[in-house]
């Protein structure tokens, strides 16, 4: 398949330029990783945070580096690839529930804490208020604990939630999980899908 649309730098939503809210998260950070994608986008993905990214590769190089969410080699590359595969190539809106690199102190990424998530939920409620999708589509356990507690819904079991539609009471879109396409291939199986029907299941469930 070819390589999916790469965002239009012009597209970014910067909701508290330079924010400062974490001050861990400050300090490790290249760059704050910004949603991307059309202002009347029908679908917003969310993700959990940027990696740390690759300054060196041509073009993917990261959410931390490019200032754009879902923008890194694998991850970025792979969930866009998925769109495009049901049909949403361009009508889609890319974010994170944390917007910057969370570095575990070895140059990798760790999971974004309780009060990290907290502290950004502001600025996902700004984007889903400015989009305003009719679906929502977090990607993994805390992308999706972030979207859930918009409706005070707490997560019990992430793997229950993939794709198993859910209404927002509060904004009135469909959430619909997915797994975090870096472990995607991990568990499809577990979870009884090929990637076709993973596929098939997903577009059946999108406007």
């Amino acid at each position: 398949m070819a390589d999916p649309q790469f965002p239009d730098a012009a597209d970014v939503l910067v909701t508290e330029p330079d924010c400062t809210r974490c001050p861990a998260l400050v300090e490790c950070r290249n760059r704050i990783s910004w949603g991307v994608g059309p202002a009347d986008a029908t679908v917003m993905v969310v993700g959990e945070a940027p990696g740390a990214g690759n300054p060196d590769a041509e073009r993917w190089q990261g959410g931390n580096w490019t200032g754009m969410s879902y923008t890194a080699q694998h991850s970025g590359r792979r969930i866009r690839e998925t769109m495009a595969t049901v049909g949403y190539e361009s009508d889609v809106f890319y974010t994170n529930a944390v917007k910057c690199f969370p570095s575990d102190g070895e140059g990798s990424n760790r999971a974004p804490s309780a009060e990290e998530k907290a502290n950004c939920l502001d600025h996902l409620v700004t984007e889903l208020e400015t989009i305003q999708p009719d679906v929502v589509i977090p990607t993994g356990r805390h992308a999706t604990e972030s979207v859930f507690s918009l409706d005070d819904v707490s997560l019990d079991g992430f793997l229950d939630t993939v794709l198993e539609p859910v209404e927002s009471e509060r904004f009135g879109y469909t959430v619909v999980p997915l797994l975090h396409p870096a472990y995607r291939d991990v568990w499809l199986s577990r979870l009884g899908y090929e990637l076709e029907t993973y596929y098939e299941d997903l577009a059946g469930l999108l406007p």
